[in-house]
């Protein structure tokens, strides 16, 4: 088995822990604790040590540039959603459909996801989605419409609510 690699990429956001493995993205984070810290709570979800990489992530770090400059509003990459399972992984999914510049309701992901009333798993589920921004939970909303929490930091999921609504292509 190939290893894991990563490397850090900086965004408006702050630095990002970027992770690869053979089958895609597996794990995109805002680093908010320092890099050991990190790399070791991803040493346990994947029960090997990730290796610094150089050019595997390249055309994604490209993309993700792009989406922050506002000229991305999808991004074509290949996703390892191997550590996320059952309904969690369903919400994920559904949650990839919500366009660019869109917001959904935790309840209208849960019924997207086939489980109507389980809208708190689906806040549980964009907690802990192990590939933050490119499966884009910034865009899951309460039902009053208040933009809720982003791991703890509101601020970026404001940001990144607002930069898609000023790249909004037109007509949506």
């Amino acid at each position: 088995m190939t290893p894991t690699g990563f490397r850090i990429h900086p965004t408006p956001l702050g630095d990002a822990l970027v992770l690869t493995s053979d089958a895609g993205l597996i794990g995109f984070e805002f680093l908010s604790a320092p890099l050991g810290s990190a790399l070791a709570a991803w040493t346990e979800r994947l029960g090997r040590e990730p290796v610094p990489i150089d050019d595997d992530a390249d055309a994604l770090l490209a993309q993700v540039d792009e989406y922050f400059e506002g000229s991305r509003t999808a991004f074509d990459i290949d996703l390892d959603l191997s550590l996320v399972g059952g309904f969690a992984r369903d919400a994920l999914e559904a949650i990839s459909r919500i366009p660019y510049g869109e917001t959904a309701s935790y309840g209208e992901i849960a019924a997207e996801a086939g489980s109507p009333r389980a809208h708190r798993a689906v806040g549980s589920a964009c907690a802990h989605t192990p590939i933050s921004l490119v499966i884009p939970a910034h865009r899951v909303i309460r039902s009053d419409g208040s933009i809720g929490e982003y791991g703890g930091r509101p601020e970026h999921k404001r940001y990144l609510l607002d930069l898609e609504a000023a790249h909004r292509p037109a007509g949506v």
